[in-house]
């Protein structure tokens, strides 16, 4: 996989940016949430652990790459890591399309950061 996701800010939204790779294997075009809808934002050393119940739709070898949407009894989630790499989890409040964003990360602690920042200055 070429490029990998990244989370932004713009225009009041936190948004999964993805490459057109892994719109293709996530099975969708980018994902988005409003800064008013999180409720928090951590570091995943492990991010495949983060990860329960089925994919669909998406692309997924265990340990390796997830891309695309989990459901589980607790809803869905949308992610996007990879074997090696740290991610950023996003919680989201109740009622969205998503529960979770889990999205790999250079630097996930300057990421974390600047996300609550954006959060606690909407």
């Amino acid at each position: 996989m070429g490029a990998v996701a990244s989370l932004e800010i713009r225009e009041k939204r936190v948004e999964v940016v993805m490459s057109g790779l892994e719109r293709l294997g996530a099975l969708r075009g980018d994902v988005s949430v409003g800064l008013d809808e999180v409720l928090d934002v951590r570091s995943a050393p492990e991010p495949f652990t983060e990860l329960h119940g089925l994919r669909m739709p998406g692309t997924g070898i265990p340990r390796v790459i997830a891309l695309g949407t989990w459901h589980s009894r607790h809803g869905r989630d949308f992610a996007a890591v990879y074997r090696g790499r740290p991610a950023v989890v996003v919680e989201v409040r109740p009622g969205g399309e998503f529960r979770r964003l889990i999205v790999a990360a250079r630097d996930p602690e300057a990421t974390v950061a600047r996300l609550r920042s954006a959060v606690l200055a909407r």
